[in-house]
């Protein structure tokens, strides 16, 4: 008969304490990517939240917006007609008293006036108005250089200076539409020159890009977005202007009406956009238009001759 020894009753012992020692190595590495997974999912989460909070408060500010465009167009209609009338009995009179130098220049003055209220008038109704976009092919660059055109006198300035040599290498067609578009842009470029040359910034810069990149929307679905880019190096924008200078008639500047952004805002909202605005780290304030480029997807031919903007 075979006798067992202490030897052979301790080898397996060992052998279940390694195995014991294994088994809990592996729960807590198993614990510890877990709790790894925990965190990312919980930043996931968080930045869920905050993407789809910003898109809510798109859509809060665009609803806003729209009820307030129009209150004011039924006001701009009251305020149409008897301007109208103003403007032809000035003229008149402008008329009849061509020969007295003193009266003339009266009515002069008063017929400025008028078609500075006229011009309020026209703007208080492009914001209004119910914005329909007509869509074409155009390319980005396009776009920005139309936009520029209309800011020429502003940019001819010595202290502003604009870069936008970066627009070749990242120029791709969009399917938008490209007056109201362009109207948008270069209220944008205008708006920041403006606030440099009042700030009297030395050596300003302007500098424009466009680039793609997928951003959450207010239905919880990711898109593929154009972003066109103005960033200035002028003196910033205080955080509760940002708050309000989407609102019509809202300005901090000495003249100008405060619809500019405004009617920015609604040219981007009809294209199912949507506008941010931020301060840069170093300097200036960076103004991003977003616009979806679902549009194009969702178009079966590729671009034809009479599509074609440019």
């Amino acid at each position: 008969m075979s006798t067992v020894t202490a030897r052979d009753i301790s080898m397996p012992r060992e052998m279940i304490a390694e195995d014991l020692r294994d088994l809990m190595r592996s729960v807590n590495d198993t614990t510890q990517r877990l709790e790894q997974t925990h965190v990312v999912l919980r930043s996931e989460v968080a930045q869920l939240q905050r993407e789809l909070a910003d898109a809510n408060a798109q859509l809060r500010r665009s609803r806003a917006l729209a009820a307030l465009g129009e209150m004011a167009a039924g006001i701009a209609h009251e305020i149409r007609n008897p301007l109208a009338s103003i403007q032809l009995y000035v003229q008149m009179l402008g008329e009849d008293v061509a020969e007295q130098p003193e009266q003339a220049k009266l009515c002069k003055k008063i017929a400025n006036a008028v078609e500075g209220l006229d011009a309020i008038v026209r703007d208080v109704l492009l914001f209004a108005r119910d914005t329909k976009i007509r869509p074409c092919f155009i390319s980005t660059k396009a776009m920005f250089d139309r936009a520029i055109e209309p800011c020429t006198s502003l940019l001819r300035d010595e202290r502003i200076k604009l870069l936008c040599d970066g627009l070749n290498d990242s120029d791709f067609q969009l399917y938008a539409d490209e007056t109201l578009f362009v109207l948008a842009l270069s209220n944008v470029i205008r708006n920041a020159a403006e606030a440099m040359l009042e700030a009297e910034v030395d050596e300003g810069e302007i500098e424009l890009s466009v680039s793609r990149r997928h951003d959450r929307l207010s239905n919880g679905n990711k898109e593929e977005m154009a972003v066109f880019c103005i960033e200035d190096t002028g003196p910033g924008i205080d955080p509760d202007v940002v708050k309000r200078m989407f609102n019509p008639f809202f300005t901090t500047r000495k003249t100008g009406t405060g619809l500019g952004l405004a009617i920015v805002h609604r040219i981007v909202d009809a294209h199912g956009g949507r506008v941010t605005v931020t301060n840069r780290p170093q300097r200036g304030a960076k103004v991003e238009l977003v616009l979806p480029l679902g549009a194009i997807e969702s178009v079966d031919l590729k671009p034809t001759h009479d599509q074609m903007c440019i």
